[in-house]
């Protein structure tokens, strides 16, 4: 790595490299563990987790969890008892309540002794077990060691003394203090809530397509707004390439339905899209040139106005490389769509139900978020 970014980073391309690198993360920890998740199952995996963090704590680790409460919402009440009764902080944001249902914590992010740091769009569940190609959904993860973890580790601390999600009333009517980026050397935190105004992952994003000649996209919830969709189209008709890997197979099957029905006008235009075979998609990774960003952000109204999400983006031509060959790994996997035969797959029906979920996901999602979100109790 050269010197001047101030941090180290390991490429962890599924969840069979993902999750032994957070519990070697965990084990080897002296000070304090910040683990912070939206999907926490319980089961094996999950139980594994649970008796490192114990492990931690009897060696004097600070340890501190922060799950999201709907995500979450399969673990027993009781399943964190003997971690707290160990001296471990354990909180879930926003609990559940009719009245603020729709704004949830999609962070991924784990923190060992402001040294370490782990960020991805994995979860804390079985179905992210394998290597993305014979079992388990495709995922991306990074490992960065260096100061920026610190930053990370702030990040969390923020939401965490906020887990029960008492904002205060001038809070929700400015631009959300949640909204913003962290500098570093060639690198910056990207940090998104819910608020009035874009946040800085599709501010940048935007900024840097602007200039692109190369892109390359791999999202499992693609529905990116207008301003970002034409500058896609942009990087076309300069005389640039725009890839696309989006998934063959979801577990949200209305997202991908939203997201299909954007393919004809994409296509048209001669953006390159490939749909993802093996596995379930649920990477977020996007190369721009020489630009890195990675986290757990979808490229889609919910990522990017309604949850808190986390992303990283990096100015690095060498980690840029590293992300096109994964990149390139990927599409190798992937099923190219072709612009006629996606027209002639096409009837009335199937174009009606992407349209349904278009407008859902797209006007009906983000209007009952911003209501829930105006109507927080002062």
């Amino acid at each position: 790595m050269q010197a001047e970014t101030n941090y180290t980073h390991q490429w962890l391309r599924s969840g069979d490299e993902i999750f032994p690198a957070l519990l070697a993360a965990i084990e080897t920890a002296r000070q304090s563990i910040c683990l912070e998740i939206y999907i926490f199952t319980p089961g094996p995996l999950g139980n594994s987790f649970r008796a490192a963090l114990g492990r931690a704590r009897a060696r004097g680790v600070q340890v501190r969890v922060l799950l999201d409460a709907l995500g979450s919402v399969s673990l027993p009440a009781d399943y964190w008892r003997s971690l707290r009764q160990a001296g471990a902080e354990v909180r879930q944001f926003n609990p559940v309540a009719l009245k603020r249902l729709w704004i949830r914590n999609h962070r991924k992010l784990l923190v060992c002794d402001d040294r370490v740091a782990v960020v991805g769009g994995f979860n804390l569940a079985p179905e992210y077990e394998g290597d993305g190609l014979h079992r388990g959904w495709c995922d991306v993860g990074l490992k960065i060691e260096g100061p920026l973890a610190a930053q990370l580790a702030a990040s969390f601390t923020g939401l965490f003394e906020r887990a029960d999600f008492d904002h205060k009333p001038f809070v929700r009517l400015r631009k959300s203090a949640d909204k913003k980026a962290v500098e570093w050397p060639n690198a910056q935190i990207l940090l998104n809530g819910p608020g009035r105004g874009p946040g800085p992952f599709q501010s940048l994003l935007q900024q840097d397509l602007a200039r692109a000649a190369r892109v390359q996209i791999m999202a499992s919830y693609f529905l990116p707004p207008r301003p970002l969709r034409r500058e896609l189209l942009r990087v076309v008709r300069r005389g640039g390439r725009v890839q696309l890997i989006l998934p063959g197979r979801s577990d949200v099957q209305l997202s991908k339905l939203a997201t299909q029905s954007l393919y004809q006008r994409f296509l048209k235009r001669h953006v390159e899209i490939h749909e993802y075979q093996p596995q379930i998609l649920h990477a977020k990774l996007l190369i721009v040139n020489d630009t890195v960003y990675l986290g757990s952000s979808n490229l889609d109204p919910r990522s990017l106005r309604i949850n808190y999400e986390l992303m990283l983006r990096f100015e690095n031509a060498a980690m840029a490389a590293e992300a096109r060959q994964i990149f390139a790994d990927s599409l190798l996997h992937t099923r190219p769509v072709t612009a006629k035969a996606w027209h002639r797959s096409q009837t009335f029906w199937g174009r009606l139900k992407q349209r349904w979920a278009y407008f859902l996901l797209t006007k009906i999602d983000p209007y009952l978020a911003r209501r829930q979100w105006r109507a927080l109790p002062k």
